[in-house]
This record gives structure tokens, C-alpha cells and sequence, in this order.
């Protein structure tokens, strides 16, 4: 079998064991299982399906068995692991990718390191260095490298284990428990964990990544708390098979703030998602509005030298350039997405993860450290006030770990001169304000809070998924729909209208207007304290309106209403859908009440007459259009609506006088079409030709042009045009 055939039948088991047709599924993985050589597997199987004969008999006996229902859902969750195995060893036979080379090269080579003997280098290594410090530079490489060899191999052996036994387990918590382990080691292994579960499910890492969730150093417990989230994303659907998860996270929540955690790291997971948004606006917008100012500000100086009476002649009124341009917008805007969390730095590194560093998987995970090879020797080498500056800038919670060593290989990549340079760029004062201690220790606080480390270890993965030379062979969630708030394990947790309501305000400040009035659906069933208020359903018609769908956006907008009536909001946003229901008569309705408070809004203005136009209520409607063309200097929508509103009335001369405006301005092929419909019934037939070959250069498209004409048909036969003259008129352009 090739990959495709085995990943097909493993996901036609699931899908039989997820519609609880047990006895096909079992059928198929004998089937499965024949192509592989694991007598151990295939001895489980052959006691699952004993077992489930017997359930199968006493069930048809009239046995009662308080235990069947327990019984039964291990019996699908040994299917499913069963499945899971047969799977993976299938796969180290014919897949390429990387994960399974590992785990032939496990089977098929003598490993190194027990799990037990690489925790002991692991944790030796600060006693080590300590040591090498005092002997040769030779001591300090070996040190160093032993300690990176032993990571590497703990990460490797760690992401393709798939199935840990009781001992694997122990090593598992050992290493949680570990005084001497290195954090940045532990932190790198609850990695390892992590894309070990979203290779293959395995219930006894799940539970430990629960644990290290527990743990006190927030660079563990955040990074295990990515992890549970990815995995309970993943394997959703048989999470509920085990009641052991969920007796645990009930307790978890009971005891710690693991509903509130959730939910942070839950919209931090979908702001990532818009992080290629967020790339493409900072490429074609953020950074060249940044760099047209500075361009613009240099030519300001004409080349020439400031003398020192000129370097504080600021004129005042230059606080205005800034405050009102472009460039202004777009830097507020920047800003605001970082204090929202949002990954600013995906378009400035991305180009620089091709460092050797970036070849090897573990080191995408690995926590920026001092004490790395590279990191390490580049310290000795430089001056204190440097390294102490380069820490702050490095220590600090605005970058992700994978672009601190980006950064860091950069500044390797530069000669020692422009490194001075650089460095010297940085005046006494603000070394001194970088120094100061205050600063640095906000920082640094900064840079430990959970929702940080969280953010930044996201952006870690997203960098990994994204740009990692074998990117190919991961599962990318950030391209998923994640909708923790479905997870039947979840359910409990976060089932609640405000957590609700706060993914549901995300998801319509980001325009995701489906997902949003998904949520306020959800919301809506619970009756409670919400969807009592007038803005919640303000919220759901407007996601819908931005869907299209004007008929449920009217029923939502006429639920605000009955709560909090007469909002001038929710009357425009009425009228805005019935007109586009073409309910004019309601749309005209919910207007005049908007016009009452804002009489002399230019939008409300016009869609009155608009709406009187289409009721064919001509002359109220002029009265509209005038009004709007007094209130608005030069506008042609006004001057469109009265040149319309004239011609069907019969004033043709002021209705010529009209659309001649609009054409002097920036016609469209409508505004051509319509000032060739007033000349052929005022009795112009060539200036009518000619106004229609316009109209129909300018569509473009002949079915388009006639679509057009012919709507207008019933109105020139209304003004005397006969039937026999429109196909003549039509063949003059032709």
C-alpha cells in the first residue's frame, strides 16, 4: 500500500468508529492489521473482538450489565488506538517524511541515550559549564555540545514515540519533577510532546501536558497549555471516550483559572490566524506609507547642513503633518495590533530563517538562551555594556524566541566595525535608560507574563508551520477552523454567554461575519441575560447583513428594536435590508424614523428618495434629490437621482440639463445610457446613437449593455418610443 491508501482506509475506521458501527470497523482493521507484521496488535484485536461477541450475546440473552455503556466506549477507544498504531507502522514502511525516518532510524540503529541517561546529561550541564569555565575553550565546545547533542536526541526520541508504556510515562513525569533540570530543556521537551500527540493520539501524554500546565514556571505551564488546546483541536471528536479527561479537567477547573487560560489562549490561536493578513498589510501598506514619509522628510532639507540656531526652530504647525497623515494612521495602526498581540514581525523575519540554526526542527522550539553554542561564545567575546544591551533587547517579550536567534544570526553576519557601529547608534542616555533598572525590570516582567509567553511561543509554531524547510509534512492549524467551544469535553467549560460573546465580538471585529453569527446563534438558544439586549442583536443583523442575507438580518434588527425602539441605529440598518429585500415601502418606513433624529444626514436624504423613485412617487422624490443637491456642493448621485426622476416624469429638458452634469464629470455607462434614453424621446436620434455606443463601449460587454437597455424598455415605451423603433435603434449601434 502507498501513503494515500493507507491514510484513506485508517480515516474510513474512524469514520465507521465515529458513526459507532463498531462491528464494520473491526472488520476493515483486520483488514488493515494483516499488512502488518505486529503480533502484538494483532493479539489485542483478537481480544477486542472477543470481547465485543460476548457484550454482543449477553445483550441478546436479556443480560443486564450495569457496565456495558462503560465497556462499550473502551472498546471504541482500544479500536481507535489499535487503528492509530496500524497506522504509523504502515506508514515507516513506504512515507518519506521526516517523522518516520526518525522512528526507522530508532528500530534500526542502537540508540545512544536511555530517556534516563539523557535527563542526567541534561541535568549536569550547569554543574558542566560551571566547571568549563575554568579550564580551556576545548572543555567549553565539548560541554556545550553534549548538552545540544542530548536535546536534540531528547526531541527526536520524544516526537516519534507514539505510544508511551508505563516506564515511558514515569521518565515523562521525572523530568516534570527534575530540580536540576534546565527549564529551557523542559520547555523544549513539552514541545517534542506536543508534535508527538498531533502525529498520534496517546491519552498518557495528554495527561501530562496537563501537569506541566500545573507546573509553576510559566515558560512550561503556557507551552503545555498550546499543547492541550492543539490536541483537543485535533482529536475532538474522541476526546468524550474517555471519562478519565474529563473527570480531570473538571477538577482543573475547579482548582485553577483553566477556563479563563483557555479562553486567552483561544483568541491569541485565532489573532494568529490573521497573522497573513496582517503580513501582507505591513508589505503593501505599513512599510511603504513608512518609507514614502521618509523619503519625503529628507527631501525637506534640501542637502543641506542644520547650523545649531536652526536645530529648534520647529514650526508648530508641522505637529499636524504627522498627527493627520497617512503615515500617522498607519503607525497607530501598527501599534494597535501589537497591544492586541498581533504578529507585526512575520514579514521582517520570515526571510531570515535560513541560518543552519533553522535546519533542525528542535531548534524552532527551543527557548532563546545565553547559554546556546552560538549565543554563549558571541558573549565572551564581546564587551559587558554590549551584551547587557543586546540581553535587554533579547530578554525582552516583543520578539518570539525563533526571531531572537534570527536577530542574533544577523548581527553575527555583520563585521565587527559596523557591530560597534551599530551598538554605538545607541547615545549615553539611552544606554543609560535602557540600563536603568526600573526599565529593565519592566521588561522583564513583561516579557514573564503568561498571555506573552503564550503569544510569542504561538508565534513560534506559526513560524514553524510556515517557513521550516519541511513544512509540507506538518499538519498546519493555523489554516483550520478552530471552534473549541464545540468540543463535546469542552462543553462545561466553555459553554457560557460571556465566553461566547467575547469569541463571538472577535470574530465581528474581524470581519469574520459567518463564525460570528454562528456564535451569536449559540448565544441566542440560552435565553439568558444577552439576547436580552438590544446591541447583542444589533451585532448578530449586521454580521448577517455582511453576509447578505437581508431577511435574517431584518429579523434579528426588529428584535433590537422591540428591546430598545426607535435607535436611530438599528432604524437606518432596518431600512438599509428592507431596501435591499426591494421592500421599499418598509425601507421608506424605518427611513423617515431615522430622519426624524437626523434630518439632515446627505445618506438618509437620498435613500428616501431612492426609495420614493422605485415607488414611483416621482415628484416627493425630487423634492429629496434637490434637497440633497443644496446640502452637498457638486454631487452627482443627486444630480443622477433628479436627471431619472425628471425623465420618467416627462421634464425632459430638465432632465437633459441633469445628466449633461453627470457626464461632464465621471460618467458611467448607466448615465450614458439613461441621457440617450431622454434625447430619443425629447426626438434626437443621433445624439441618442451616440450616447448609447458610449454606454455600450464603456460595458464592455454586449449582453451586459442590452441587460441594461432592456430593463429600461417598458419606460421609452411609456414616452412613445414604439416597439418597431427599439430593434432599428439597436442595429444603428451595432
Amino acid at each position: 500500500m502507498n501513503e494515500k491508501a493507507i491514510n484513506n482506509q485508517y480515516i474510513s475506521i474512524l469514520k465507521l468508529i465515529g458513526q459507532k458501527r463498531l462491528k464494520e470497523a473491526l472488520a476493515q482493521l483486520e483488514s488493515f492489521l494483516w499488512q502488518c507484521q505486529d503480533w502484538e496488535l494483532r493479539n489485542r484485536l483478537e481480544q477486542l473482538k472477543t470481547s465485543y461477541s460476548y457484550m454482543l450475546q449477553y445483550m441478546k440473552q436479556g443480560i443486564h450489565d450495569p457496565e456495558r455503556k462503560k465497556l462499550y466506549s473502551k472498546l471504541l477507544t482500544d479500536t481507535l488506538e489499535i487503528a492509530d498504531q496500524v497506522r504509523i507502522l504502515l506508514l515507516d514502511e513506504v512515507s518519506p517524511r521526516y517523522y518516520h525516518e526518525i522512528r526507522k532510524r530508532r528500530t534500526q540503529e542502537l540508540t545512544p541515550y536511555t530517556t534516563e541517561a539523557l535527563m542526567h546529561v541534561l541535568e549536569s550541564f550547569n554543574d558542566d559549564l560551571a566547571v568549563s569555565g575554568l579550564l580551556s575553550d576545548q572543555n567549553l565546545d565539548d560541554v556545550l555540545k553534549r548538552h545540544e547533542d542530548a536535546q536534540k536526541y531528547m526531541f527526536l526520541q520524544t516526537w516519534s514515540n507514539c505510544d508511551w508504556n508505563v516506564e515511558d510515562e514515569k521518565q515523562a513525569q521525572d523530568m516534570l519533577q527534575s530540580e536540576l533540570l534546565p527549564v529551557n530543556d523542559l520547555c523544549l521537551f513539552t514541545s517534542s510532546v506536543t508534535l508527538s500527540l498531533m502525529e498520534c493520539f496517546d491519552l498518557r501524554k495528554l495527561m501530562w501536558l496537563l501537569d506541566a500546565y500545573q507546573q509553576s514556571n510559566v515558560l512550561v505551564s503556557q507551552r503545555a497549555l498550546v499543547g492541550v488546546i492543539f490536541t483537543f483541536h485535533i482529536y475532538s471528536d474522541r476526546l468524550g471516550l474517555y471519562p478519565e479527561l474529563s473527570n480531570r479537567l473538571e477538577l482543573l477547573n475547579e482548582e485553577t483559572s483553566f477556563d479563563e487560560d483557555l479562553m486567552r489562549v483561544y483568541r491569541q490561536i485565532l489573532l494568529s490566524q490573521e497573522t497573513e493578513k496582517i503580513d501582507r498589510k505591513m508589505r503593501e501598506e505599513i512599510i511603504p506609507e513608512m518609507l514614502k514619509n521618509v523619503t519625503s522628510m529628507r527631501n525637506m532639507k534640501f542637502g543641506f547642513e542644520e547650523s545649531d540656531e536652526e536645530k529648534d526652530d520647529r514650526n508648530p504647525d508641522w505637529g499636524n503633518i504627522f498627527e493627520n497623515s497617512p503615515l500617522s494612521d498607519k503607525l497607530r495602526e501598527m501599534n494597535e495590533l501589537q497591544l492586541e498581540g498581533a504578529d507585526v514581525y512575520m514579514s521582517t523575519f520570515s526571510q531570515l530563517k535560513r541560518f543552519p540554526f533553522f535546519q533542525e526542527p528542535h531548534n524552532w522550539f527551543y527557548p532563546f538562551d545565553k547559554q546556546q553554542s552560538n549565543v554563549i561564545k558571541q558573549v565572551r567575546k564581546e564587551g559587558s555594556q554590549k551584551n547587557s544591551l543586546m540581553d535587554l533587547i533579547l530578554q525582552s517579550g516583543f520578539f518570539c524566541n525563533s526571531d531572537k536567534y534570527s536577530l542574533f544570526f544577523t548581527m553575527l553576519q555583520f563585521p565587527q566595525s559596523q557591530r560597534d557601529i551599530i551598538f554605538s547608534q545607541l547615545t549615553e542616555q539611552q544606554a543609560e535608560e535602557f540600563a536603568e533598572q526600573s526599565k529593565a525590570e519592566t521588561l522583564k516582567k513583561f516579557s514573564e507574563r503568561p498571555a506573552t509567553v503564550s503569544n510569542q511561543y504561538l508565534h513560534d509554531l506559526y513560524r514553524f508551520f510556515k517557513l521550516y524547510n519541511r513544512k509540507n509534512e506538518f499538519r498546519d492549524i493555523y489554516k483550520e477552523k478552530i471552534e473549541l467551544y464545540k468540543i463535546p469535553v469542552l462543553k462545561n467549560i466553555l459553554n457560557e454567554e460571556h465566553k461566547l460573546a467575547q469569541i463571538a465580538d472577535y470574530h465581528l471585529k474581524k470581519e469574520h461575519w459567518a463564525e460570528a453569527t454562528d456564535l451569536y446563534k449559540e448565544i441566542e438558544q440560552m435565553n439568558g441575560l444577552f439576547s436580552a439586549q438590544a446591541e447583542f442583536y444589533q451585532k448578530m443583523g449586521y454580521a448577517f447583513q455582511k453576509q447578505r442575507k437581508p431577511d435574517e438580518a431584518i429579523n434579528a434588527y426588529l428584535k433590537a428594536d422591540t428591546i430598545k425602539p426607535d435607535n436611530v441605529w438599528t432604524n437606518r440598518h432596518l431600512a438599509t435590508c428592507y431596501r435591499l429585500s426591494r421592500n421599499f415601502n418598509k425601507a421608506l418606513e424605518y427611513y423617515r424614523k431615522a430622519e426624524q433624529a437626523m434630518p439632515e444626514n446627505h445618506s438618509i436624504v437620498f435613500h428616501i428618495g431612492s426609495c420614493l423613485a422605485e415607488l414611483q412617487q416621482y415628484d416627493e422624490a425630487l423634492n429629496y434629490f434637490f434637497k440633497l443637491d443644496f446640502m452637498e456642493s457638486n454631487c452627482v448621485k443627486a444630480w443622477r437621482g433628479i436627471g431619472w426622476c425628471s425623465f420618467v416624469s416627462g421634464k425632459l429638458e430638465q432632465a437633459s440639463n441633469y445628466y449633461n452634469k453627470v457626464i461632464e464629470t465621471k460618467p458611467l455607462p448607466v448615465d450614458y445610457l439613461n441621457a440617450g434614453h431622454v434625447a430619443w424621446v425629447s426626438g434626437n436620434i443621433e445624439k441618442a446613437a451616440d450616447f448609447y455606443s458610449r454606454s455600450k463601449d464603456m460595458s464592455g460587454d454586449k449582453e451586459l449593455f442590452l441587460e441594461m437597455f432592456n430593463k429600461d424598455m417598458n419606460y421609452l415605451l411609456k414616452m412613445g418610443i414604439t416597439e418597431d423603433e427599439i430593434p432599428l435603434m439597436l442595429d444603428l449601434l451595432y
